[in-house]
C-alpha cells in the first residue's frame, strides 16, 4: 500500500512540474509579474492536488467496501 502511495505522490509531482513547465513553454507566464507568475503556479499546484487526493479517496474507498458494510447494514449499530 505504502509503494503505490509513493507512486501516486511521485506521479503527481511529475505532472504538476510538467504542467507548470508547458505553461512556461507556451508562454504563459510572458508579460506577468512575479506576484501573478506565484498565483499560476499555486493555481496549477493546487487545483491538480485538489483533483488527484478526491481521485485517490474515491478509489481507496471504493478498494476498502466500507461503503457496502454501511449500504447492507453490517455497519449499523442499532441492529436494524
Amino acid at each position: 500500500m505504502q509503494t503505490t502511495i509513493i507512486r501516486i505522490a511521485a506521479g503527481s509531482v511529475g505532472l504538476i512540474l510538467l504542467l507548470i513547465a508547458s505553461t512556461w513553454v507556451f508562454g504563459g507566464y510572458s508579460g506577468m509579474s512575479a506576484g501573478g507568475g506565484v498565483a499560476l503556479t499555486l493555481g496549477i499546484t493546487v487545483t491538480v492536488a485538489v483533483g488527484i487526493a478526491l481521485m485517490v479517496l474515491v478509489f481507496y474507498s471504493s478498494r476498502s467496501e466500507r461503503d457496502e458494510q454501511v449500504y447492507r447494514g453490517y455497519g449499523n449499530k442499532r441492529g436494524t
